[in-house]
């Protein structure tokens, strides 16, 4: 299987039991090894007090772009550490994007910027996050 295919393959099967993403409404964009684009809609159940989207949104956005580039080499991955910049505030209906870049990956450790943007390209947030790669393979040759 070819790397992207395998990175795509990956993603559905994470997708496919990931009820949170499912839940916040996400949609794939665009899947490659170690590279992933998500896109998702503010809804009034995700605004906090202020009438702006809750920072914890943002952040599971961006959490699952890393989830899905850093997987998508097919070895399964975890993240160890996060960090998340809010640029901007969101309301209701707003459109949000987070790319993921892979920007270092060792045997054992991946290192990924996640920038987050909104309908009008501009910047809203930017996450970090380093993964730790275990061992096990997502579809172990048989």
């Amino acid at each position: 299987m070819d790397k992207k295919k395998l990175a795509e393959k990956v993603v559905e099967t994470m997708y496919t039991n990931d009820w949170f993403s499912q839940w916040l409404g996400i949609e794939r964009i665009k899947t490659d090894p170690g590279h992933s684009i998500l896109r998702m809609k503010i809804r009034k159940d995700m605004l906090n007090g202020f009438a702006i989207a809750h920072g914890g949104i943002t952040y599971s956005l961006a959490d699952s772009a890393l989830a899905f580039a850093s997987n998508s080499h097919g070895r399964k991955s975890v993240s160890i550490e996060t960090s998340i910049s809010h640029l901007e505030s969101l309301k209701e209906g707003d459109i949000i994007t987070a790319e993921a870049e892979e920007i270092s990956m060792s045997n054992k450790i991946g290192v990924y910027h996640i920038n987050i943007t909104n309908q009008e390209n501009k910047k809203v947030a930017l996450f970090k996050g380093t993964v730790y790669r275990t061992s096990k393979d997502w579809f172990p040759a048989a």
